[in-house]
């Protein structure tokens, strides 16, 4: 098939064009800061919830994290 015969597809001045809304820095900062702080305490406990650094006594935390732990290469045997 030549190209000739293929249809291109044409853009007309009317056609709309979806255009990304722009956030403000200070809309989304707040956020960013909130769901950062969130990762942190989730890595702590995925990661350092054990032994020393333990804020919750018994077992309970370690073994509802224990495969995420091993997941993410962290040893906790």
């Amino acid at each position: 098939m030549a190209q000739s015969a293929v249809a291109q597809p044409t853009a007309s001045p009317t056609t709309p064009t979806a255009v990304p809304a722009k956030l403000p820095i200070s809309a989304i900062a707040p956020w960013a800061v909130f769901f950062g702080i969130l990762m942190l305490v989730l890595l702590y406990f995925v990661g350092a919830e054990q032994g020393a650094t333990s804020l919750v006594s018994g077992e309970g935390v370690h073994e509802w994290v224990h495969d995420a732990r091993h997941l993410l290469g962290f040893p906790c045997h």
